[in-house]
Parts: structure tokens; sequence; C-alpha cells
């Protein structure tokens, strides 16, 4: 998905802190009727007919029988409402945060009929909202889970390490809605860094027990068109889920414009791992891909430039 965003909105900034425990919602079972002793033996599935399940966050995922997302691990569910832009503001506690000192981020969810707080929401691999920052020099990157504190509202601590750009990508998902991706602009005040221009870099990667080793298919990913990211992962202690999925991927466009959050394609468990992506546009693309061995979060990342088509060999922003 492509998503854009602004400065951070004026006027919220101001509320007091509050403090409420973010512990993960419970998913309601999916009732199942069964049959009695005098019923036949039931039949397969007719594909043209009957109950579909679809993954909220995937919905090319379907199956005829309840269950969870081979792909990212959200329960399937048996229809999905028309896909909605929910509002997403933010704001900051202080207004205008030091870099080195602790600040607050502030997420405001409303809806997009009378632009009121949303009241529910569903969990999302394991939390109500996942927040991606990353620093317009890429160097840093955090992914958090604000605490819902309010109707609407998140809050997440955070100290802003340098003075310049920062992008937050907010990932939530209101009930009787779809899955949001919602991207703003956090500008801390001083001397900002110098530009980066991202380059080629598939070398393997070693993270606090393992090592990932990283390809393309094509090669040269191109614009528009699919692409396949493969890993080799060296892990002695195996791998474990992190927050429901075998692995969780942030990409980012090299000017902040573009950011997707997205999970494994092909992944059990094992040292191969498959995702699948379609760069919106040509330029160079920062990828942070976290995997989860022996209770330790691991965080390598790749940069893959993307040509306009197979002809153009080396791509730039």
């Amino acid at each position: 998905m492509r998503i854009k965003g602004g400065l951070c909105a004026a006027g919220i900034c101001g509320l007091a802190l509050f403090t409420v425990s973010d512990q993960p919602g419970r998913a309601e079972p999916i009732p199942v009727e069964k049959a009695s002793p005098s019923e036949p033996s039931p039949q397969p599935p007719d594909p043209s007919s009957g109950v579909v399940y679809i993954c909220p966050m995937d919905p090319d995922v379907r199956s005829h029988n309840a269950g969870v997302c081979r792909r990212c691990g959200m329960t399937l569910v048996t229809g999905i409402p028309d896909p909605v832009e929910f509002h997403l503001d933010m704001g900051l506690i202080p207004a205008s945060p030091t870099p080195g000192r602790p600040a607050v981020v502030q997420f405001f969810v409303r809806d997009p009929w009378k632009d009121r707080p949303v009241t529910g929401f569903n969990v999302v691999h394991e939390r109500f909202f996942h927040a991606f920052v990353v620093s317009e020099d890429f160097e840093f990157f955090v992914h958090g889970h604000p605490t819902l504190v309010a109707d609407g509202v998140f809050q997440y601590p955070i100290t802003f390490p340098k003075a310049g750009v920062f992008r937050i990508l907010g990932d939530f998902y209101p009930a009787g809605a779809t899955p949001q991706l919602t991207s703003d602009t956090v500008i801390v005040p001083g001397t900002p860094p110098a530009p980066v221009q991202l380059q080629r870099d598939y070398a393997d990667k070693t993270g606090d027990n393992l090592r990932v080793s990283f390809a393309t298919i094509p090669e040269q990913p191109v614009a528009t068109a699919r692409t396949q990211l493969r890993l080799s992962i060296d892990a002695r202690a195996g791998l474990q889920r992190y927050l429901g999925a075998w692995a969780h991927m942030l990409v980012a466009s090299n000017d902040l414009i573009d950011m997707m959050h997205e999970h494994p394609l092909l992944a059990d468990g094992g040292p191969q791992m498959e995702f699948e992506i379609v760069f919106p546009r040509p330029g160079v693309y920062r990828v942070w891909i976290q995997l989860q061995s022996d209770e330790r979060v691991n965080t390598v990342h790749f940069d893959v430039p993307v040509s306009a088509s197979p002809q153009d060999p080396d791509p730039r922003t």
C-alpha cells in the first residue's frame, strides 16, 4: 500500500498523559455448528458456493474453513467491509521536542463519517496499534506499540535521538472496518542530518543471534511489477514467531514518501523465507526485516534499487 502524510497537526499536542495498560483484546470464537449423529458426513465444500473466510489484512488469502491466515496469522473472517480510510492525527508532548530528551507521540483515530473518536479496535499481531518510526538519514528505526489511553487516543513514549524529519507509520484495525496504514511526519527542531542517497546493499547481515542472506527475483526489481525477496536465515536456535508472524518487514523509499508493512508469503520457521512486494515507483528502498530467535528480536536491513524498466540497471531517486 502506498501512503503519504503531512506535518504534525497543530493544536492537538497539549492533552494530559494517561496511564492505561496496553493489553491485547480477546478475540471472539467463531461458532461452528456440529452435525448430529443422524446427519450424513459433511461433503467437501463447493468452490462456487458457501461461506468463504478471508484475511482482513491479506484479502487474497481465502478459505472455506475457519482459522488463521497462513501469511500473517490473523483470524480469518466471513466478510470484509468496503475499505474506508480513517482519520489519524498526530500530536507531540512537548509540542517542540528536544533531541535526546523524552517525548510522547499521541495518535488520534477518528471515523471517516462524523469524525468521532473510534471506540473499538481489533488486535493486529497481538497489539491494538503498531508504530514504525524512521529518521530521514535511516539511522533510527523503531517498531513500537502505543498504548490505548482513551477513546481513539493512543500514546507512545519516545526519545528522538537527533534533529530533523522523522516519518511515522501507524498500523491499526478499527472494529467493523478494515486494517489501516497511515503515515505522518514529525520535525524535531535543530540542525538536520546531511541528506542520504541509498545505494544497493544485498550484503549478508548479522543480528544478535542469526545471520541473513538476501536476494531478489528478478535480480533487478522493476516498479509496479511483482518482486520476490528471498531470505536464507542461519539461526542456530531456530526461528520463533514474532507478534504472530514469522517475520515483519518495513519498506521505505529513499524520500520516505512510500512506506509498507509486509509479512512473508512463504515461511514455516525454517531457514528459507520469501516475501512478495510491488514497489510503487523507481528509486532505492530500505528494507528492514525483524526476526525472533531464542526470545531475541533481530533487526536487519537491505537497500534495494528499483528501476523504471528492466533496461535501467542503476536507478536513482
